[in-house]
This record gives C-alpha cells, structure tokens and sequence, in this order.
C-alpha cells in the first residue's frame, strides 16, 4: 500500500496518540517497581529490634538456692526377731499407727512350749535350793555341837552354792525364753504413718526375711543440701551471732511451701569431691505435705536486706571468660559488659558490679546482636505484678 505525504502525516498522528495513552502506564509500571525493590533494600539494612529492660535498685536479702532432699527424724524398719509363721496382719497399709498397736504375730506355739519347759526347770531348781538351804542349817547345827565333821558341812555348803547358781540359769533361761515369746508380737515402736507390708500372712519369716513394714514419723522433718563454701562463711557468721537463717523449700510444682524452717546443723568435714559441707535444716510438717526421701529445692535467706542492683536472669549469658550482659546507650549501640553476680533470686541477679542505675540490658534478642552493633531498642513488657518502667 502506498501513502502519500498527507497520509504519512496521518499515520504518525496516529501512532502519536496511542503512544501518548500507552507512556503513562509504563511510567506508572516503573514507578511501582522502583519502590518496592528500594523497600526491600531499606528493609534488609533496618537494625535489629530487641527487647531491653533498665537496671533497676531494689532493696533484697542476699538469697542462695541449693538442691536437697528430704529425711524424716524418726523412721523405723520393721524385721521379725524370731522365726515363724506370720499371722493375720493388725494393719491397713498407708495408715497411721499409734506406739504400742500390734501390728503383726508371728506362730507363738513353739515358743510357749519352751517358756512352760523353762519354768519347770526353774521350778524344780527352786525346790532343790529349798533342800540344800534346810541341809546346810541342819549341818551348821550340828557343827556347832560337835556332831558332824567340818568336812561334811563344807559339802553340805558347796551343794546349796550349785542349788543357787541352778536356780540363777533357769531363771536365766526362762526369761530368755519368755523374751522369745514377747517377740511373736510385732507392735509400733513409733507412732506414724505405717507403709505397705511386704509379706503375706502365712510365709515363713525370721530375723533374714528383710523389712517387713516401714513406720515414719513426719510431724517434722529435715532437708540435707551441700552448701559451698563461698556461701558457707555467710551462713557460720548468721549462726555465731545467733540468728538463725529463714530457709525456705520450693517443691517439685515450683511452689513455695509455706513453713520457714532453720539450719539446725552443719558437717564438720568437707566432701572434696564437691567442695562443700552438708547443712541440715529442720521444717515442721503438721499437714505432712513433705515426704521422707522428696527431692526439694533449697532456699537460704540471709538477714540484712541491702540495696542492689537487679536485672532479670534472661538477660546474662556465660562464655569463657565469664558472665556478661549486653547495654544499649542512647544511640542504639550495643556494648557487652562484663558482670560479677552476688546472688540470683525469683528470676533476678543482683549484680555486684559492672553495671549501673537505668543502664538498658537486653533481655530478648542477643543471638543476633555484637558489640558495636546499632540496635532498635524496644522496651520488654513488665512481668505480671510489676509496674512497667
């Protein structure tokens, strides 16, 4: 197809104004791609967020916490003293027992048959003392007028001293046997809470049949925890000047219980393979919540509360060298401060030194943090019960 000149013009015309409606659109395309690929780049140099809380003053008593476990003053371990067949069992298992109650017996036949034997035997060893007393008499009597030899009145004395000394075994004897018998009845020593009995009525027991039933006492009870001797100077100078130390029991469920006990006792040698003393600490136990062998946690409170400053325990993290914290200043710029800890107590440290007041100490985000490092500083939420700062 030809054109001529007016038709060339024409056709630029033409294609003028589709390119004029097509431009806009394009420029508009690039325009939105431009800022989002800028956005990107923005974003992927933005500083890291973490969270910080201030250090903060608080006046605290210096708190240690050690792992324990629990041992009951008075426990008993029931064993058969005798051999015999066990009879019928006075008990329910996990119940509690006064002193005296009977609580097993054991086949008493045997052993009453021999008592009867032994009091025979004494028996008769009384009647033969009687004869030899009324002997040696009538011997002194005719000693004394002249109508019997000496001789004969020494053997007369020598019979009632073997008579006596017959009738002393016997007795002997017979309160042996007796003693037997008392044995056939198994009664509570202690009165307390009586566990399960490990053998049935009808088997054969004796002094090798083991425990038979386990009595506890647990009206009081002891924690026994290692303590350190850093932590040990405290706790001897609280005792010299007579003030016993507030020690307290956190249990398996992270609750405190309610009693306060008070370090009775401390061991007088060192174990090396801890470098610690082993410390006692007496608890009531009127509801008996606590249980003989209970794995526990120690707390030892000391008596002169002080202020300190305290951050929580999520913000210290431990290398090589030591524990540190890491600060953030006004400008956002990361510095690691090394820290010395005096003591740890309810999520917190006190710190004895390498902070100060209203320092910034991250608590949530250090893995992606180094010293030097501009960081966007957040402050964490306050834990529940605490006003935010």
């Amino acid at each position: 197809m030809r054109y001529g000149a007016r038709g060339f013009g024409q056709l630029s015309l033409a294609l003028g104004r589709r390119l004029v409606g097509v431009l806009p659109g394009l420029l508009l395309g690039l325009s939105l791609a431009l800022p989002a690929g800028a956005q990107t780049k923005s974003a992927e140099n933005a500083p890291p967020v973490v969270l910080v809380r201030p250090v903060e003053v608080r006046t605290l008593a210096p708190q240690s916490e050690y792992v324990g476990r629990l041992a009951v003053f008075d426990k008993v371990e029931l064993r058969a003293r005798v051999k015999g067949v066990l009879g019928k069992r006075e008990f329910a298992d996990g119940t509690k027992v006064t002193e005296g109650q009977l609580l097993f017996t054991i086949d008493p036949t045997s052993y009453r048959i021999a008592v009867n034997q032994k009091r025979a035997l004494r028996d008769g060893a009384q009647a033969a003392l009687i004869n030899a007393d009324a002997q040696l008499k009538r011997a002194a009597e005719l000693l004394r007028t002249n109508n019997v030899s000496q001789v004969s009145y020494d053997q007369r004395l020598a019979e009632q001293l073997q008579a006596k000394a017959t009738l002393d075994d016997a007795e002997a004897q017979l309160e042996d046997a007796e003693l037997q018998l008392s044995y056939t009845k198994i009664t509570a020593p202690i009165a307390g809470l009586i566990g399960r009995s490990s053998v049935s009525p009808g088997n054969l027991v004796g002094p090798e049949s083991g425990v038979l039933a386990t009595i506890v006492n647990e009206r009081q009870i002891r924690a026994l925890f290692s303590v350190s001797q850093a932590d040990l100077l405290n706790v001897r100078r609280d005792l010299r000047a007579g003030e016993p130390l507030a020690v307290r029991l956190r249990l398996a469920d992270g609750k405190l219980y309610p009693e306060k006990g008070k370090v009775d006792f401390i061991d007088v040698a060192v174990d090396p393979t801890t470098d610690g003393q082993m410390a006692r600490a007496v608890f009531d136990n009127a509801d008996e919540l606590l249980t003989d062998g209970q794995t526990v946690r120690v707390i030892v409170e000391g008596n002169e509360p002080a202020k300190v400053m305290v951050v929580p325990q999520a913000a210290m993290a431990i290398d090589q060298t030591g524990r540190y914290v890491y600060v953030v200043d006004g400008k956002g710029v990361v510095e690691q401060r090394r820290i010395t800890v005096d003591f740890v107590r309810d999520g917190m440290i006190a710190v004895a030194s390498g902070l100060k007041d209203g320092d910034r100490v991250i608590v949530q985000g250090q893995q992606r943090v180094r010293a030097g490092m501009v960081v966007e500083a957040q402050p964490a939420p306050a834990p529940a019960g605490q006003p935010k700062r």
